[in-house]
């Protein structure tokens, strides 16, 4: 899966300990999801292209690179994608922020659509998808094809876990995709929870379990 980049950091690793642990409070969860979406954050804008421009230190002008930010969106899945947001927007304050709502049906396992919203011009904007665990792909793909009926040409997602069936189902529907994650876990079980995950992530974000 060449379009799929997993962070190799002991410092990710350490803090996928934490996360992962049961006993872990809602309030350093919260912090650790948002700050592990931002190290993802700045893996993902690794090709971002810069404008040349002129700027002026105390000493000289110089010629120096900046990024457009008004050409960057964030969608986050409804809800979870919501406790990655904080992370991503300290990499790039003035992108705009979309908002995907979906549930997981319990019978079929499958996304179930309820609220779309995004900026204006979302066509002409680089997005990227934020969602803490990609299970199944399914919620993935859903978000992905209506950006993609919208006329979004460049999306990348990003995620804290990712299991190997979620991966393999973008990747080989949607190869234009790039995905980032913090660590690819071993599979899905029988209720199509990764194993060995973190849990229910909009759970321990919200405090709600």
């Amino acid at each position: 899966m060449d379009n799929v980049f997993e962070l190799n950091h002991p410092l990710i690793e350490h803090k996928l300990a934490i996360l992962r642990d049961k006993n872990t409070s809602t309030k350093e969860f919260r912090e650790l999801i948002s700050e592990i979406g931002m190290f993802l954050c700045f893996e993902a804008m690794r090709d971002a292209k810069l404008k040349r421009v002129e700027v002026e230190t105390p000493l000289k002008k110089i010629k120096t690179g900046k990024l457009d930010e008004d050409k960057y969106a964030f969608v986050p899945i409804l809800r979870a994608g919501m406790g990655m947001l904080d992370g991503v927007i300290r990499v790039i304050p003035n992108a705009k922020i979309g908002h995907i709502g979906m549930y997981r049906n319990e019978e079929t396992f499958e996304p179930v659509n309820y609220f779309y919203k995004v900026p204006k011009n979302i066509d002409k904007r680089e997005v990227i998808i934020l969602d803490p665990m990609l299970a199944t792909g399914g919620s993935g793909l859903d978000a992905i094809e209506l950006l993609k009926k919208n006329g979004v040409k460049k999306i990348k997602f990003i995620c804290i876990i990712a299991a190997p069936e979620g991966l393999k189902r973008i990747t080989e529907k949607y190869k234009d995709v790039k995905i980032y994650c913090a660590h690819i876990d071993e599979k899905l079980n029988e209720n199509k929870y990764i194993i060995p995950g973190l849990g229910d992530a909009g759970d321990r974000i919200y405090g709600t379990k």
